[in-house]
């Protein structure tokens, strides 16, 4: 059990000092400061006055096994590590497969999220590809979906990009119905994760589909909505209709030279456009690759994507674009579990998994992080690493 005393709790709404207490991996009480007796119990108590105690983040693009590299083999971005996550304050998490579903395969994701899960993260994943048809482990999206625990959605989905399989609007509603179906008939979120490239249709792809169809808006979850002021406006028509838009945190001084809207910039300018905080999330794209494209086409250079560029946006959108602090983190905590039907994730409410950070209240800068009621860092230090990071064996 652990007592946190005094702390400026964001539910991710500012509901002021509390204590919070944990037992197992669960929330059990959010109280007033001093409300909680927890005399003679097997009890930690953290004492968390100057901090502000917030949801673990909820980053729901993750290439946990590495991201195909546009560059040739060399440039295969690495697989990340536990500490990726405990460090950038992600404690919950959703694996895709990118550009490379070849090298990079499905069996490999969902046994890296059963991994990386043991070690004290929750991990889930999406089925499917860039490509259409979509990679499957059974002979169907759907049966991917109700048969396998881990699989809550197919994607990402590439559409209005050079590197995409090109779908037409009835490959894309087909394969957004099966998934649809699968999610209905687990209790899942069934969605379709779609990577929006920089092409003129931005999109038009996905209206295309939801306009000669009975395929609901909602059904799709495009992301890199800030790649370019163009496709940003776009977002805010696309929310305007109903539509989620998911901002991606990670880039580069080039990618930004070359006209991306900054993550922190992207979320301002959509709310100031009245697009709602529960449509809006951040992702981090984390260890996808990050490639510089010239005007024909030709990769000029390669980074790769950081889960810590969540908060480092949130921080941005607070300190630099004004934007309220419970805002800021809605978007990267309860509005993307909301998405994603992960009803315990996401939020600091009693019954709720104890996924937590403390972070400083003058900096926001990172101090204590619980996933699943584990203290997996506390006062910067971080107490736990993944196995083949320790130098250890089995």
């Amino acid at each position: 059990m652990y007592l946190i005393k005094n702390a400026r709790v964001f539910t991710p709404n500012d509901i002021g000092q509390k204590d919070i207490l944990v037992a197992g991996q669960e929330i059990i009480d959010v109280c007033e400061s001093g409300a909680i007796s927890v005399k003679g119990a097997d009890c930690i108590e953290i004492e968390a006055t100057g901090k502000i105690l917030t949801p673990g983040l909820v980053d729901s693009l993750v290439h946990i096994i590495g991201g195909g590299g546009e560059g040739g083999f060399t440039t295969r971005t690495p697989e990340m590590y536990l500490s990726d996550a405990i460090q950038a304050g992600v404690t919950t998490l959703i694996g895709v497969l990118g550009t490379d579903s070849v090298t990079r395969s499905l069996p490999n994701l969902l046994a890296k999220a059963c991994a990386l899960e043991e070690e004290g993260l929750t991990v889930f994943c999406h089925t499917g590809s860039y490509q259409i048809p979509a990679r499957t482990l059974f002979e169907s999206i759907d049966q991917d979906i109700i048969l396998i625990e881990k699989f809550i959605g197919v994607g990402e989905i590439a559409i209005s990009d050079h590197r995409s399989s090109q779908p037409n609007g009835q490959e894309l509603a087909r394969l957004a119905s099966q998934t649809r179906v699968g999610g209905m008939l687990s209790g899942k979120a069934g969605i379709v994760s779609v990577h929006v490239g920089d092409s003129d249709a931005c999109l038009q792809p996905i209206l295309d589909v939801v306009s000669a169809t009975d395929l609901p808006i909602k059904q799709f979850y495009p992301t890199h909505i800030n790649r370019s002021q163009r496709l940003l406006n776009a977002g805010k028509e696309f929310a305007a209709l109903g539509g989620y838009v998911d901002l991606t945190a990670s880039t580069t001084p080039e990618i930004l030279a070359a006209g991306e809207v900054k993550c922190s910039t992207a979320l301002s300018q959509l709310l100031n456009a009245g697009v709602s905080a529960s449509q809006i999330t951040f992702s981090s794209d984390g260890f996808a690759s990050l490639p510089d494209f010239d005007d024909q086409g030709n990769l000029r250079g390669l980074k790769v994507g950081s889960l810590t560029s969540l908060l480092d946006e949130v921080r941005d959108a607070v300190n630099i674009d004004h934007v309220p602090l419970e805002t800021a983190l809605t978007v990267v905590t309860r509005s993307p579990a909301d998405i994603l039907k992960l009803t315990h994730k996401g939020r600091i409410e009693k019954g709720a998994d104890a996924d937590l950070l403390l972070l400083d209240a003058d900096n926001l800068q990172l101090d204590t992080v619980f996933a699943n009621g584990k203290l997996m860092m506390h006062e910067k230090r971080l107490l736990k690493k993944g196995l083949f990071e320790t130098g250890q064996s089995i």
